[in-house]
């Protein structure tokens, strides 16, 4: 096995993205980070190092424990990398989520200008908290 793997091949292999384009596309926007510093796809990985992934807005971390080229069972995922996603991070996930619905009554067609600006004030009235 060789001595190191391409990061979006490893992110793919232990199941962090679903496909190794979406992990293709997190590295080339910057969303991931091996040891503090912006990784590009082809980045090499090597056992020991950090990874920081942003996905949404739950911030993991992971160390490698070794490296993998193909994608493994979620079983198999421990032995190939440590999460150490601290819990407040992960308590993002189920953060509930304030959603507003507009409904207007059919037939009344579109909004005026002055509801329009009303809608955006109580929009943006949410947006801030």
């Amino acid at each position: 096995m060789a001595d190191s793997t391409r990061i979006d091949k490893y992110l793919w292999a232990i199941r962090v993205f679903k496909t190794r384009t979406e992990a293709t596309d997190a590295c080339n926007g910057n969303k991931v980070q091996i040891n503090g510093v912006n990784a590009k796809a082809s980045k090499p990985v090597k056992p020991g190092d950090e990874i920081s992934i942003r996905k949404g807005t739950v911030q993991y971390t992971y160390k490698v424990r070794q490296l993998a080229n193909n994608r493994m069972g979620a079983s198999l995922v421990p032995d190939f990398a440590d999460n150490l996603t601290p819990a407040s991070e992960l308590g993002k996930l189920h953060a509930p989520v304030e959603t507003i619905q507009l409904r207007r009554d059919r037939g009344t067609g579109r909004p005026t200008k002055k509801e329009r600006r009303e809608l955006d004030a109580l929009m943006g009235s949410f947006e801030e908290d």
